[in-house]
């Protein structure tokens, strides 16, 4: 039986070529979407799920109260980790980890690398269970010890066995290579180009010696691991008050901070990494979630068309279900005939489907940043891939299979069967459910788009242009003055300035400051503080609102302050220029006022009330403003000499402002080039299906065409009267779209601070860009049956 089902089913389709490709392409291009969201899915979900200690893994956050708002953050004191080991048992490792950027300079010989490492506790290797290809299975047990991906390991000593070869460090430490791990996956939370022991970084610097004891400085990260059996919200209990108490002789910290420690497990750090109000709210999962229904959706409208134009050919095959009928068929055995058609259109469009996805699974990693595969030989993947094609098959022709298969033989065998306006609604209710999603799905992408640039366009208060930056070395600062001179001397550079951070970022922030009517609540308000030398405004290109910059022609500058707009906002200085603000214990000056300049993590966030300070001991970057009358390869091309004359032991590792802000937009743009690749696909599978039933349609009125052409009917008039449907259609379908698009961006914006505010004309020029695609698709068919002889057309009457 099956086998004459399949028979019949490629005796149809080769009988109707035409409708067969459709039908062929709208399947498979609406597979081949859903097959790479779904990888795409199954790469965001499965994040992490190779560390084997997977379910027992942890990172300690922070949740504190700073000006009446409950933050969280993975940033702890030094001694938290200690804490935790020593004194809870719960836990079977700890290791503290540097958050900070891990960019520094390896040496080998003469060659200069610059690579991404983080100095992390020993436990880190057992507990991320590294897999370590080459060298000690303990490779922290020597004090002075480096450890190398095989990626790094090939890039700096080639095909040579690294193991025993020495590194030095950032000109400081020679290390010796104890192993070799492999490369982490790029979905892997934990990323690095080499680790370093922990110990190694309290031998090398001498502030974090300092915070080995120091409970309030908030600048380290800690990994733990609860023993087996262990559960998560006891242990939260009894930790949650580390912190607290070793504060607790503070007023404001114990009545308004109230720092309070918890365990944020591994299975939602990637996806679930959003905090309000101290509260987990969510994160990236949302946009897993939302493909995943674009996904089904584009899945559908694929169905759609296939349900659409098997309907509407029901004519053509009426007298074949009424033979089958009289001859003994029953409804169940037509039921799986057309079953079987639409499967196996389903099978041949999976093949389609599958080289459309290995074609384009290359363009789709770089867009995504990922390195997805089709895992062929996993046995799981191929049951998945079948599964998923029955369903479509099923999904795609059980409408059409319980359609036709109702038919009545003696009315179809008497004169065929006759439908009337009744019929055709279920065929118009699938369109304006296609065009529905595609319009929402328009809407929603240039809105998307519209929120990118309404960032990027944002004023900044400073000049990103030519400005860059150079993570400084101990050589650097120490022949500061000389290499400014130098370096202003070649014509390339116009300012210099040091700072604690890069232009377009902010790595520190500080509480505990006074001002004239600030109570004791206002101490616990955070201020982003950038700590800087002379000539910061000059370089950075910030155009002071009141004020000066610091200046060498006042020695007070040492305990000078700018403040930023929004900070003499939240003090409420009326005349800020003058005033006195003290601040760990010293009275700060305030000499100037800078408009809020944008250096938020998120370009869409409030600015934060920041201070900048002078203090040159406790900056780590370089900042320089380029001349603009050269162009910047030029610039740097003459500037690099004088850098490698003063930094011998360091590459020239430069970065430009104007870029590395931009990559503040690579969340939202990776959103928004995905909603507008789907919704592409959306339109040209909903333009597919629109062609083949104007085509159906064109032939099934041809005799209609011919009469009102003899009558004098005009080809325009015939045009409009084959596209007025579809048109109407998609207008019911804009119609519908609207509030619903309307309610998901508003929706969408909500979480945005900086944001625009949603526009009628973007409603306007979608309908009209939808209606535009509408006549376009069905035109051809239209015209086509316009243009037709009536002579021809009629002949057979």
């Amino acid at each position: 039986m099956i086998r004459n089902y399949l028979k019949l089913a490629f005796r149809n389709l080769a009988k109707h070529k035409g409708y067969s490709a459709i039908n062929i392409a709208g399947l498979a291009v609406g597979m081949a979407v859903a097959m790479l969201i779904g990888i795409w899915i199954q790469d965001e979900v499965s994040a992490n799920k190779h560390h084997k200690n997977y379910e027992t893994l942890y990172e300690v956050r922070l949740n504190q109260t700073f000006d009446g708002k409950r933050g969280t953050q993975s940033a702890l004191p030094f001694p938290t980790g200690e804490e935790l080991r020593s004194k809870f048992p719960d836990f079977k490792a700890v290791a503290t980890y540097q958050r900070s950027d891990g960019n520094r300079s390896l040496m080998v010989g003469d060659q200069k690398f610059i690579k991404n490492g983080i100095f992390i506790g020993e436990d880190a290797i057992d507990m991320f269970s590294l897999n370590i290809l080459n060298g000690d299975k303990n490779p922290f047990k020597e004090p002075y010890s480096i450890v190398l991906t095989d990626e790094t390991a090939q890039a700096i000593f080639g095909n040579q066995d690294p193991i025993g070869k020495i590194i030095r460090l950032e000109d400081k430490a020679d290390l010796k290579v104890t192993a070799v791990v492999a490369k982490q996956p790029k979905n892997a939370t934990l990323q690095f180009e080499y680790l370093l022991p922990w110990h190694l970084m309290e031998n090398m610097y001498d502030w974090v010696k300092k915070a080995k004891i120091d409970w309030r400085n908030n600048d380290f990260g800690l990994y733990v691991q609860l023993k087996d059996g262990v559960d998560p919200a006891q242990t939260n209990a009894k930790i949650k008050d580390v912190v607290l108490n070793h504060q607790a002789d503070d007023a404001n910290i114990r009545n308004l901070v109230k720092p309070e420690l918890f365990l944020h497990p591994m299975s939602k750090w990637r996806l679930y990494s959003e905090f309000t109000e101290g509260q987990n709210t969510g994160g990236f999962i949302k946009y897993v979630r939302l493909f995943g229904i674009f996904g089904l959706f584009i899945l559908v409208i694929a169905c759609i068309n296939f349900m659409n134009l098997s309907t509407a050919r029901s004519e053509k095959r009426a007298k074949e279900v009424g033979v089958r009928k009289a001859v003994g068929s029953g409804r169940e055995q037509l039921i799986g005939q057309f079953l079987s058609e639409s499967t196996l259109i389903a099978g041949l469009a999976l093949v389609l489907a599958l080289v459309i996805v290995m074609a384009s699974l290359p363009y789709f990693n770089r867009l995504t940043e990922k390195a997805m595969s089709i895992e062929f030989g996993n046995p799981v993947y191929w049951g998945v891939i079948l599964l998923f094609t029955a369903f479509t098959g099923l999904l795609a022709g059980s409408y059409p299979a319980f359609y036709l298969s109702s038919f009545n033989p003696v009315r179809i065998l008497k004169g065929g069967i006759h439908v009337g306006k009744n019929a055709t609604l279920p065929r118009k209710i699938l369109v304006v459910v296609q065009f529905t999603f595609s319009v929402v799905l328009m809407i929603g992408t240039i809105i998307i788009y519209q929120q990118i640039q309404h960032g990027k366009n944002r004023p900044l208060g400073f000049t990103k242009q030519g400005l860059i930056s150079v993570n400084s070395s101990t050589d650097l600062l120490e022949h500061f003055d000389a290499l400014k001179g130098e370096l202003l001397a070649t014509g390339a550079v116009m300012s210099i300035c040091k700072t604690n951070a890069p232009p377009t970022q902010w790595w520190s922030s500080n509480s505990g400051w006074k001002w004239k009517g600030a109570g004791p609540a206002d101490e616990s308000v955070i201020f982003t503080t950038i700590a800087t030398s002379y000539d910061y405004a000059k370089t950075m290109g910030i155009r002071l609102k009141e004020g000066r910059d610091f200046s060498r022609d006042f020695a007070t500058d040492s305990t000078g302050v700018i403040l930023n707009e929004a900070a003499v906002k939240r003090m409420g200085l009326k005349h800020p220029v003058g005033e006195i603000i003290k601040w760990a214990n010293r009275n700060w000056t305030v000499v100037g006022v800078i408009p809020n300049i944008v250096l938020e993590w998120s370009p869409y966030r409030d600015v934060a009330p920041m201070t900048v300070i002078f203090a040159e001991n406790w900056v780590n970057f370089i900042d320089l403003r380029l001349n603009p009358a050269l162009s910047p390869s030029v610039a740097i091309q003459k500037i690099r000499p004088i850098f490698d004359k003063y930094n011998p032991a360091y590459p020239f590792d430069y970065k430009f402002a104007d870029t590395e802000y931009a990559k503040k937009f690579s969340y939202e743009e990776l959103i928004g080039n995905l909603s507008a690749l789907v919704c592409m696909l959306a339109i040209f599978i909903s333009c597919l299906g629109l062609f083949g039933l104007a085509s159906f349609m064109a032939e099934q009125r041809v005799k209609e065409i011919g009469v009102r052409k003899v009558l004098g009917a005009s080809v325009v008039s015939v045009w409009g009267l084959l596209s007025k449907d579809f048109v109407s259609l998609v207008l019911i379908a804009c119609i519908v779209a609207s509030p619903l698009a309307w309610y998901v961006m508003q929706e969408w914006l909500e979480s945005y601070t900086y944001k625009i505010s949603i526009q009628a004309d973007v409603f306007v020029i979608v309908f009209v860009l939808a209606l535009l695609i509408t006549l376009l698709t069905v035109s051809y068919q239209a015209l086509k049956a316009a243009l037709v002889n009536p002579v021809k057309s009629l002949r057979s009457d």
